[in-house]
């Protein structure tokens, strides 16, 4: 390999390091209006009347429209159409939009906002999940106030019980987490001639805002272009709401017929954009004396909020992860996500995932403590291998690299002499050390298979570069380096001589969301089926210049040669010359559908995922019994990806990954009074700094998986995955205590100390 492999530079780098990289709120229109949105202020109400009449009136102001000004459908399509892009009869959480004003200068559409007069009449609001499903809770979605329900049955689970020496059943619980990325949710839109709109903003998925945009103002989607600009951030928070705030936008541009920018401050962001799930977890689980698991039960809640969005496809993946990357043989769960008068929550990075792998996770080491076991040792009997069957029944065949990882981790993080004892440093300090192991579906699974499919576009041109165009987007995980690798691996040309255009809808064709981990199996699979025709041309070409027969032609340094006689070559800038000059195709577009996925939702079997990746976390802790402050000291962690096309950025994604993850588990949590977010700022809402950030120890571990570019899987998301379970067994190890509930605050860590005081005292 020449380019697959290496730790070559980001594509992207030097825009972004010399600010030349232009973000959303960086584009300018002549002409441009600047829009604002009103919002309410109660949880659940009705509306009585909106009066825009003192806004219309202030000088500056171009546009103030409602919901029934939205020409086309008021409905943001996510799964279900139940959200509306605004407000008409009843508000539903507070923040929610109610009307939008576009205005020659921000600090004018902020004043004409103020002048929207809004009467309610207010009505009970659902706050807690537990209570949300009672017959005595207002309903708010259906009969029930669930907006999804689902299972896995497999086995029998009574038998699996009886089997057990010991079981044990514990609750767990779950915080909201705020995407924090760099750039806020942002758009502009662009009316152009004959009744088209233009779109430009931050966002993962163009092809949702495009959707949106069309249904919002009654156009067709041919007259909808959806751009990209450069995306600081997203991990998930720049999924489906974008369609909100795009929508928004070209409602204004729509009745102005001038461009129009919406920009959300940071505290808009935080009160109305969607947020990682709160869960309650109920998890039973019942093992042998030697440590062998036999069954696993599961009840689990999600904290939806007012609307579905992704909500149900969050909750699938969370049930397909919830009993761990362990063989059970009987297993029963049963998932809810509950609806509340809350902001929606949506997609963050590992979807639904984290939330049931702290459950899983912490059970783990609760049940090998009871074992008197190594944590460790506990999971190598446990762990799922090649050839086992996972908790829906999926045959696992190969690229199953658990075990790898665990050994590796164990091996590099010196446990076994580090477990052997917890205890002071100095003083009050204490140290601890745990550990996580997790896997990953990659790819949207059987939950999404009707969107699992990805288009590209290549052209070599004649001086020997080439360009090329996917559907995924590139915000800030590397996409485009690495698939830039791809490129020029496959047409034998140098990596800084491939160009990734930015991703517009008129280019390619629908290729579903970047999320899942799924663009560099997906993007790379169809780069490389665009290339080939390329290459066969090349090959073909050069040889009828050497006088060959091409099937015995390879491309290598630059060159064709025959590969018996590298003598007898031809230099490939030559070869492509030769192309363009007998008037070849140089341009060639490339479709991959995934591979196949089945899905029983009677009883949650199937093979959920195409392939799966695979992780072992190692943290490193010291804590001050006095004041429950947690330092975190060292994470290692172990990563099967498959292969790692830039293991640059595979080291980044996971040192990135692992800081989020150890947020979520420490120190990231909103907070919410009767449905308001009180700390919508990051003075308040805490998350980690550089420095927090311990020493990392990343860890690549190659298991290649055979559909995939160059045995590549998708891991994205995986970093994050495994950290605050790993953080918080390793204050439970250093300590002599459990921890339930995250995040591990000093607060709650003091708590978990006295409650153990009093445990021993009267026990």
């Amino acid at each position: 390999m020449r380019v697959i492999g290496k730790g070559v530079n980001r594509e992207d780098g030097y825009e972004k390091v010399t600010g030349r990289a232009l973000f959303a709120d960086d584009h300018s229109f002549p002409g441009m209006l600047y829009a604002r949105v009103k919002r309410s202020i109660y949880p659940h109400a009705r509306i009585l009347e909106i009066d825009t009449s003192r806004a219309k009136a202030l000088p500056g102001v171009l546009a103030v429209a409602t919901a029934r000004d939205i020409p086309g459908m008021n409905v943001v399509h996510v799964v279900i159409d139940d959200q509306p892009l605004l407000a008409d009869k009843t508000v539903m959480y507070v923040g929610e939009p109610l009307a939008v004003v576009a205005a020659e200068t921000p600090e004018i559409a902020e004043q004409a906002c103020d002048l929207i007069d809004v009467k309610y009449s207010k009505l009970p609001a659902v706050l807690d999940i537990l209570k949300a499903r009672g017959k005595s809770s207002p309903k708010i979605y259906k009969d029930n106030n669930v907006f999804a329900h689902h299972k896995i049955r497999k086995g029998n689970i009574e038998e699996g019980f009886k089997k057990a020496d010991i079981v044990l059943e514990q609750i767990y619980r779950t915080p909201y987490q705020e995407h924090a990325y760099l750039e806020p949710q942002g758009m502009v839109a662009v009316p152009r001639y004959g009744s088209t709109m233009e779109i430009y903003g931050t966002m993962q998925c163009p092809f949702y805002v495009q959707q949106a945009v069309a249904d919002i103002t009654g156009l067709d989607l041919s007259r909808v272009r959806v751009v990209q600009t450069y995306t600081g951030g997203a991990f998930g928070g720049k999924e489906d709401v974008p369609s909100l705030v795009a929508g928004q936008a070209a409602l204004l541009a729509y009745h102005t017929q001038r461009p129009v920018k919406l920009i959300y401050s940071r505290e808009e962001d935080i009160i109305s954009m969607s947020k990682r799930h709160p869960a309650w977890i109920k998890y039973r689980s019942g093992v042998t004396k030697d440590g062998k698991l036999t069954a696993v039960e599961i009840e689990f809640l999600f904290d939806s909020g007012a609307y579905s969005t992704l909500s149900s496809v969050v909750l699938w993946r969370g049930i397909v992860h919830s009993v761990g990357p362990y063989n059970v043989p009987h297993v029963k769960v049963d998932a809810y996500a509950v609806a509340t008068n809350k902001v929606p929550c949506g997609a963050f990075r590992g979807f639904g995932s984290p939330q049931v792998i702290f459950a899983a996770e912490t059970q783990m080491n609760e049940l090998a403590a009871k074992l008197d076991m190594d944590p460790a040792q506990f999971r190598s009997i446990n762990l799922l291998q090649e050839g086992d069957l996972t908790a829906t029944s999926q045959l696992l065949d190969h690229s199953v690299g658990i075990g790898d990882t665990l050994k590796a981790a164990l091996g590099s993080s010196n446990w076994r002499d580090k477990r052997k004892g917890s205890g002071g440093t100095d003083g009050s300090v204490r140290k601890g050390i745990g550990l996580s192991t997790v896997f990953y579906g990659v790819g949207l699974g059987a939950g999404g298979k009707q969107m699992a499919r990805a288009g590209a576009y290549v052209q070599l041109l004649r001086d020997g570069s080439a360009q090329f165009a996917v559907g995924t987007t590139e915000m800030g995980q590397g996409m485009r380096t690495v698939l830039s690798q791809i490129v020029a691996e496959q047409l034998g040309i140098p990596y800084k001589k491939v160009y990734m255009i930015e991703t517009d809808t008129s280019r390619v064709p629908d290729s579903g969301p970047t999320v899942a981990s799924r663009a560099t199996v997906m993007s790379g699979n169809a780069l490389i089926k665009a290339c080939a025709p390329l290459r066969e041309i090349l090959l073909k070409r050069a040889g009828i210049i050497l006088g060959q027969d091409p099937q015995f032609l390879i491309f290598q340094d630059e060159m064709i040669h025959l590969e018996e006689h590298p003598e007898i070559a031809v230099p490939l800038m030559k070869v492509i010359e030769d192309c363009h000059h007998h008037r070849e195709n140089m341009s060639h577009e490339g479709w991959f559908i995934s591979p196949e996925t089945s899905w029983d939702p009677e009883t949650g079997q199937g093979k959920a995922y195409f392939i799966y990746s695979w992780a072992t976390n190692i943290a490193e802790v010291e804590v001050d019994i006095e004041t429950g402050q947690v330092k975190v000291l060292k994470i290692t962690a172990a990563h099967d990806m498959g292969k790692a096309i830039n293991p640059l950025l595979v080291e980044g994604q996971i040192e990135g990954g692992a800081l989020q993850g150890m947020g979520y588990g420490l120190m990231e949590e909103v907070l919410v009074d009767e449905g308001r977010i009180i700390n919508p700022n990051f003075s308040t809402y805490i998350i980690p700094t550089v420095i927090d950030a311990p020493e990392f120890q990343p860890i690549i571990v190659e298991k290649p998986f055979r559909d995939g570019p160059y045995g590549a899987k998708g891991f994205g998301e995986l970093p994050l995955m495994g950290v605050a379970p790993a953080v918080t067994a390793a204050i439970s190890h250093a300590l002599g205590i459990t921890l339930h509930e995250i995040p591990a605050t000093p607060e709650r860590i003091l708590e978990a100390i006295q409650a153990a005081k009093k445990a021993n005292l009267n026990g």
